[in-house]
């Protein structure tokens, strides 16, 4: 049957009746369905029928649900159990879920909450296949250094990255802020020959006016008060390695003069002392404002900048790099559960629509930060919308003025207009059949025949006006 989903649903009913009922409403919606008699029946069907969902009674002869549950949950990952309970074994069906049951209905059961119910987790099973893309995709092609993303742009700045790592040029950086600069900093060094000498970064915007100098030429003991002993400066820390400086901009004009002058001539005095130092460093600097306005608003020393702007790496923000987003999400949950404890494996594709229509002003480090707190929130599998709620206007779903509406005019006809409503539907479930299906009111199998239908109009239609 080609149009029905792939979800294998195996019923588990004592009851004949019930049994074949139940069966018989799981195909009708498209699933491929399969009945048993009681866990031990179940049992056995598992290793041939190889279900993804198993609706199983909790109160049958031989084997009952919560046994069945727990040979499943040992099977390891993969089905998905859902337990149908009479009103007083609630309690039971509850303490089963904490065992690895998904959810349970009450009998007699509402065909209209099952069917809710088996296209939610088809759902997640689908994302959980998702994810397993992601995985290969993130181990295959997404990621550069500790750099992630796939799509064009990204693909440019590596481009870049393999040009310039080789050489001992210095590199500027440019991006707004949280769009990663320092990764590419970092991912610069790491391909480079100096890889196995040290990387120091240092925030200009982050250290006093005051210290600033001190901080990358180093002082000798009572250059200032307060100097009790010999520091070094970054540039000597970073001796052989990478010097890599962020928010250039933010120097002060005076700190600038000295920095073109070891830029140029690879030596420097530390406060306080006459002795001249010589380093071999490879310079990297960033900033998140455009370098012509840093300029010409006078931020940016011109002759500093023309010696730093040796190689020019852009990095995208994160809002024109969307089709990144998934294997930023996965990169960062995979991250993040293990480090916390939690057993969190992918986002629910409803949290992740709402991510989506976010714009992301803060770029990665926002959406790593929004990850961290949703994998901390969260109590299932799946991070849930209500796990992003507490992030306040940074994601919302969108407001009602931004939901698409469906326009119809007098002599539309019904086939005409039902046609709109379907593709309408289809783009604001970004074609997600199954939202699809449930917002619309019908059986994914109804909407599948709809969309048959619909092309063939559109085939005939198309050869029709190839031969007028």
């Amino acid at each position: 049957m080609s149009d029905q989903i792939g979800e294998r649903v195996l019923v588990v009913e004592d009851d004949p009746a019930t049994r074949l009922g139940l069966t018989e409403l799981v195909r009708t919606w498209g699933y491929l369905a399969a009945a048993a008699e009681d866990g031990e029946d179940a049992l056995r069907q598992i290793s041939e029928f190889r279900p993804s969902m198993v609706i199983t009674d909790l109160v049958m002869p031989r084997m009952g649900g919560i046994d069945l549950l727990r040979a499943i949950t040992a099977m390891g990952p993969g089905i998905t159990v859902v337990l149908l309970t009479a009103q007083g074994t609630v309690e039971t069906a509850v303490e089963a879920m904490r065992e690895g049951a998904y959810d349970y209905l009450t009998k007699p059961v509402e065909p209209q909450r099952l069917r809710i119910l088996i296209a939610r987790i088809a759902e997640r099973h689908e994302t959980l296949r998702e994810v397993d893309v992601l995985r290969r995709q993130l181990h295959e092609r997404g990621t550069f250094g500790r750099l992630i993303g796939g799509g064009p742009s990204m693909r440019r700045v590596y481009h870049l990255l393999e040009q310039a790592a080789p050489t001992g040029a210095s590199v500027l950086i440019t991006g707004e802020s949280g769009t990663g600069k320092e990764l590419v900093a970092q991912t610069l060094h790491q391909l480079s020959p100096r890889a196995k000498q040290p990387f120091i970064a240092i925030n200009c915007a982050a250290i006093p006016e005051t210290l600033l100098e001190s901080e990358i030429f180093g002082h000798e003991k009572g250059a200032f008060t307060g100097a009790m002993d010999r520091r070094l400066g970054c540039f000597e820390l970073a001796d052989r390695g990478t010097l890599f400086l962020d928010e250039i901009a933010e120097m002060t004009p005076a700190t600038q003069v000295k920095l073109l002058r070891v830029v140029q001539e690879r030596t420097f005095r530390r406060l306080g002392s006459r002795q001249e130092t010589t380093v071999d460093v490879r310079l990297i600097a960033a900033t998140n404002v455009r370098p012509a306005d840093a300029v010409a608003s006078g931020q940016l020393r011109e002759d500093l900048f023309y010696r730093l702007n040796v190689f020019a790496i852009e990095v995208p923000p994160l809002r024109t790099r969307m089709e990144d987003l998934p294997l930023l999400i996965q990169a960062f949950i995979e991250e993040f559960a293990p480090r916390l404890g939690k057993s969190v494996k992918a986002m629910d594709p409803t949290a992740m629509r709402l991510l989506e229509q976010h714009d992301w002003p803060g770029n990665v480090r926002e959406l790593r930060n929004v990850i961290e707190r949703a994998v901390i929130l969260s109590a299932d599998t799946f991070i849930m919308p209500k796990d992003l709620l507490p992030f306040g206007p940074s994601v919302r779903p969108p407001r009602e003025s931004e939901e698409p509406h469906l326009s119809l005019s007098p002599g539309t006809t019904v086939e005409e207009a039902e046609t709109q409503l379907i593709l309408l539907t289809l783009e604001h479930t970004g074609d997600n059949k199954t939202r699809a299906a449930e917002i619309l009111g019908i059986s994914l199998k109804t909407l599948h025949n709809k969309l048959n239908r619909l092309r063939e109009r559109r085939k005939t239609s198309a050869g029709s006006g190839s031969g007028a």
